[in-house]
């Protein structure tokens, strides 16, 4: 991405997922990011830390066309690399057109990346083949707010064709009247989808007759998208996502924000509107003294022992920069605080000797203690800023000699002003989610992020028994617990804990 061109971003429809590999990669790279409030919370994450980010928000304050332009054009034109957002795709029914003409005719230079529409999103989350042979094979998007409006009219009689109207909502009852006075059969399916392939996503079918009092009825607003056309009256069997065992759920997920993908994406999968409470950051932590004393006498060590999975990670980062050739390990042998931990060790095709079914410190250490291994064992433990002491301690007691090395550091962050969580706090959720003592510890910390009097009371989850006696220590009520401390195995028990009402 060149410093000084602006580049014209689709986010896609609301699901973070459908949003382009390129827009992406853009957004990582912006220096400044300019987007709408419409523009999907997930994508802005992707945005680094020192990113200037503008939302712009809409009311009678909102900026013109012109002055957004102004702005875009300043900031290119200092030399910075500048990433505009917009809903959907940048040139279907949004005002982008009119931003990249001012642009050029500054004579700065810019790029337009495309997004998924609404329309499209629409028939595949909703369950409308748009544009098939038999039933309709010409697919027309009309903006239902238009001015002048449309003339609805010269559409009503056309066959074999979907309408996908934008932003109709508010004009619904005379976009139908008009349609079916111009010849559309009032029994032609139809049916209005808002926030289209979001876990919050509600569908309301109907024909052109009844369409109008459907929604009204189901109190839908806006952004809510209409389709039209026979291929509406395939919507049962081709709905997927609505049946998904999660759709309609509002989860919390408490991870650090460059570790919650994968735990978002098990759950979006299963059709849950995921929000992210990112509670601490995982940096690096470096002692050079004590760096240098364990990395230049590895080959002493019997035994390596991670407790977590952030440890793997910045002990192998730090590992490299050093040597070049995993065999500077040695034979040490390898013990994990569970599967998670377990797995990425697994990853660099390392042996993992021990790791017990209960994912506590106390099971690790009567784990190892039984190999009868420690008498005078030198064991190196790979710890953050928040490990207990109870494994170092339990070693020493059987008579290990025991090295801690620090990688990362737990920070907690500050979520007053975050917009999720203060939507969170607003509304609440149907769970959330804990998969560590120290996200449990800073949520506990956080008074403002709580849901508020009168918000749904979240059901609380634990990925396994240290996380549980941190959410008891805190007195946080204890809903469901993983089998087993995976995050399979806490979207499982989550499954299994809804559905049983």
């Amino acid at each position: 991405m060149n410093p000084g061109t602006i580049h014209f971003v689709g986010t896609g429809p609301g699901d973070p997922g459908l949003a382009t590999v390129r827009a992406r990669d853009l957004i990582a790279a912006a220096e400044v990011l300019v987007f709408d409030d419409v523009v999907p919370v997930g994508v802005l994450a992707w945005a680094r830390p020192a990113c200037e980010k503008i939302c712009l928000k809409p009311g009678e304050s909102a900026p013109t066309s012109d002055e957004v332009a102004a702005l875009l054009a300043a900031r290119a034109k200092a030399g910075r690399r500048v990433v505009r957002l917009k809903g959907g795709d940048p040139f279907v029914f949004g005002h982008a057109a009119a931003e990249v003409r001012q642009v050029a005719a500054a004579g700065v230079p810019f790029a337009v990346v495309p997004g998924v529409t609404a329309a499209l999103a629409a028939g595949a989350y909703a369950g409308v083949p748009l544009v098939q042979c038999g039933t309709g094979n010409t697919l027309i998007l009309l903006p239902g707010n238009a001015k002048p409006p449309v003339d609805w009219h010269r559409y009503g009689a056309l066959p074999n064709t979907t309408l996908a109207i934008y932003m109709g909502r508010e004009n619904l009852p005379t976009i139908l009247a008009e349609l079916v006075a111009g010849g559309l059969a009032p029994d032609t399916p139809a049916a209005a989808v808002q926030w289209v392939s979001l876990g919050c996503q509600r569908s309301v079918p109907g024909t052109a007759a009844t369409l109008a009092d459907r929604v009204t009825a189901a109190n839908l607003g806006s952004p809510t998208l209409i389709l039209v056309g026979e291929a509406v009256g395939q919507r049962e069997a081709f709905d997927w996502f609505e049946h998904l065992p999660l759709f309609g759920r509002r989860v919390a997920v408490t991870r650090a924000r460059d570790q919650s993908g994968e735990l978002r994406r098990r759950l979006e999968e299963l059709g849950a509107e995921v929000i992210e409470l990112p509670l601490l950051e995982i940096r690096p932590h470096r002692d050079r003294e004590t760096t240098v004393d364990v990395m230049t006498e590895l080959g002493k060590y019997d035994w390596i022992v991670f407790t977590s999975a952030n440890g793997v990670r910045h002990f192998f980062d730090l590992l490299f920069k050093g040597f070049r050739d995993i065999r500077a390990l040695g034979v040490m042998r390898v013990a994990c605080i569970g599967e998670a931990t377990a797995a990425a060790v697994r990853a660099l095709h390392l042996e993992v000797e021990i790791c017990p079914e209960t994912a506590t410190a106390e099971a690790l250490a009567e784990a190892m203690i039984a190999t009868g291994s420690l008498d005078n064992a030198m064991v190196l433990v790979i710890t953050g800023n928040l490990n207990r002491d109870t494994l170092v301690k339990k070693l020493e007691g059987a008579r290990a000699i025991v090295d801690r090395l620090q990688v990362y550091e737990n920070v907690r962050t500050d979520l007053a002003g975050d917009p999720a969580a203060k939507e969170f706090r607003r509304r609440g959720a149907d769970a959330i989610l804990f998969a560590s003592a120290s996200a449990v510890r800073a949520y506990a910390a956080q008074k403002a992020v709580a849901p508020a009097p009168g918000a749904r009371r979240p059901l609380a989850g634990s990925i396994g028994p240290m996380t549980t006696d941190a959410m008891r220590a805190e007195e946080l009520t204890v809903d469901f617990e993983a089998s087993e401390a995976t995050l399979d195995a806490l979207v499982a028990a989550l499954v299994a804990k809804l559905a049983s009402g």
